[in-house]
């Protein structure tokens, strides 16, 4: 058995005046994935205990999986990042969400455990606007971990759609690029999964389950 994966979720709860957080499908699909193939995982969070999400009916999937007492019991319980040893850990997960954006992005710890475990050779996922996260992360050697890497996440195109670039504080695409990465995308919420190296990015919550996937893939050998 490998070490499990440390998912790293927001606790930012609102966009706009309305609930928000994590978008649980993008979490849901990506665990089950890992639950299918035999590999443990853990939660974590900037302040740890509960966290918010939305999205909790979407689908059948994600209705049974919130609806266990595995995972409420993991959702009220996450660990506060501060505490958390990146020696425990093979990779790092983001699921996307518009709360992320708020408090993950410019958050030490996150950096320090991501940085940490993809210098140990572990690897680093995110899917939609989950590779925000990403976008700061500083390697031992000084590079940032998305210079010059091809990734992918949430595009202009689909903020426009949802009505919310007036809401969020940069958008992703843009952010992305100013951190030296080569951004890829398809067409508005075509699923894309990017892997470089150990770096595997989604573009959508359509992209979650392959992300899962190709992280399995990793992990497994």
């Amino acid at each position: 058995m490998s070490k499990p994966v440390l998912v790293i979720l927001s606790n930012h709860a609102e966009l706009g005046g309305k609930p928000n957080g994590t978008y649980w499908p993008e979490l849901t699909h990506a665990l089950h994935v890992l639950d299918e193939a035999g590999l443990a995982w853990e939660l974590a969070s900037p302040k740890g205990g509960p966290v918010p999400g939305y999205g909790a009916d979407a689908d059948p999937l994600t209705v049974r999986l919130l609806s266990s007492p595995r995972f409420a019991e993991a959702l009220a319980n996450t660990r506060p990042l501060a505490e958390v040893d990146p020696a425990a850990y093979a990779a790092v997960f983001y699921p996307g969400g518009y709360g992320l954006l708020f408090d993950l992005v410019e958050d030490k710890d996150s950096q320090r455990l991501s940085a940490a475990i993809y210098d140990r050779g572990g690897v680093i996922a995110a899917v939609c606007h989950g590779p925000a996260a990403l976008a700061e992360v500083t390697l031992g050697d000084g590079r940032r971990l998305v210079d010059g890497r091809q990734v992918t996440g949430f595009t202009v195109e689909e903020e426009q759609a949802m009505k919310t670039l007036e809401l969020i504080p940069f958008v992703l695409e843009q952010r992305l690029l100013n951190s030296g990465a080569v951004y890829r995308k398809r067409k508005a919420w075509q699923a894309l999964v990017v892997e470089d190296d150990r770096v595997i990015t989604g573009q959508n919550p359509g992209s979650a389950k392959g992300v899962g996937e190709a992280l399995a893939a990793r992990l497994r050998g």
